[in-house]
């Protein structure tokens, strides 16, 4: 059951789901016996501290190019209501709702811990993504600077990094990005999921503008530094239908790379996303949440490595139809350079430090 209420602006979230892991929610109780979540206000950030001595994350996802991963925050104010990411915020006591955009646990030391993890004899280099989890040019990244500390160290230990963002901040960084540019050690992908404004700021409010992105593509490109796109996620009979126009404008911009994602909803995404799209496209709705299982055999979800992030189906065939459309008529001749490791220095610079 959803409530008629007007929607919490600067949040895609509009609900904090019971924690699976607590004993203990809050919810409004009714006759007919549906209980819904209690209308929340808009929460204000707060900010948590953690130091964990290890930094690097590995996965063995078939789903990721890059094993290693680094992310110098848990929780994201990006507020995207489909964010796979989410869930992991239960983890900590806190709901995948709006704590998940309002509870951001900061990582203060994490790029000493990086050279740290550097400098021992047993570490083997290989390409970092930044981040496999949230955004490391979220907002609270233009105070603490995380993002680019880290691309400090990667400068100095002349380590490649793969980086991928919503957020045009990623330009404040350019003389260190365009500094490992010039060595083959960097990346830099922009996830685009729709080029219309008014789905864009419901989606995730606070996410640079695909104008904004696309400006920043023709910047990078300009300092010869290799940038791709992801769209992702791919909303079936909500943005589907935009990937040729997508495609079309990263390539004019410079982007040389393309991949994309479809919907899936994992966990409690599927509360805070269904409830927000009955919120923000009410005629849509049902539209939308009926296509989406269909890329799922019927489900909301698939764990499935592979079939997971492409869904199978007549949906996911006009899905792919339409990207490899795409791809042969904007990228077809465009290739992204591989990432080097031959520059790594066990030991690096130490003057930052």
């Amino acid at each position: 059951m959803v409530l008629n209420l007007p929607m919490i602006q600067g949040k895609g979230a509009q609900i904090n789901p019971e924690n699976p892991f607590l004993k203990n929610a809050i919810s409004n109780q009714h006759d007919e016996g549906i209980d819904v979540y209690t209308h929340l206000e808009k929460p204000k950030t707060e900010i948590f501290f953690e130091t964990p001595k290890q930094v690097i994350s590995k996965n063995s996802s078939p789903d990721l190019k890059h094993e290693y991963s680094v992310n110098p925050y848990q929780g994201c104010e990006h507020g995207c209501s489909y964010c796979y990411a989410r869930n992991s915020h239960t983890y900590w006591g806190w709901s995948a709702g709006l704590d998940f955009e309002s509870k951001i646990i900061v990582k203060k030391e994490v790029a000493q811990n990086l050279a740290n993890e550097f400098q021992k004899r047993t570490y083997r280099v290989k390409p970092i993504m930044l981040s496999g989890n949230t955004d490391c040019y979220q907002p609270i990244e233009r105070e603490f600077k995380l993002t680019r500390a880290i691309l400090q160290v990667a400068l100095n230990y002349r380590h490649p990094i793969s980086l991928i963002t919503k957020n045009a901040l990623v330009l404040r960084d350019l003389d260190l990005i365009a500094q490992l540019a010039k060595l083959n050690l960097i990346h830099v992908h922009f996830s685009i999921t729709s080029l219309d404004e008014k789905i864009r700021s419901k989606l995730e409010p606070r996410t640079s503008t695909a104008k904004k992105k696309l400006n920043a593509i023709e910047i990078l490109t300009a300092h010869q530094v290799p940038v791709g796109i992801m769209i992702a996620p791919v909303i079936p009979g909500l943005t589907d239908s935009e990937i040729p126009n997508i495609m079309k404008a990263a390539s004019r911009a410079g982007a040389i790379k393309a991949g994309y994602s479809v919907l899936r909803l994992n966990g409690q995404v599927q509360d805070v996303f269904e409830d927000w799209l009955e919120k923000a496209f009410p005629d849509s709705a049902e539209k939308v949440k009926n296509q989406v299982r269909a890329l799922h055999g019927g489900k909301p979800n698939d764990s499935n490595w592979g079939r997971r992030m492409t869904g199978e189906g007549a949906e996911a065939e006009m899905i792919q139809q339409l990207f490899e459309l795409g791809q042969k008529t904007y990228f077809e001749n465009k290739k992204i350079p591989p990432l080097e490791t031959q520059h790594f220095l066990k030991g690096g610079n130490y003057a930052l430090f």
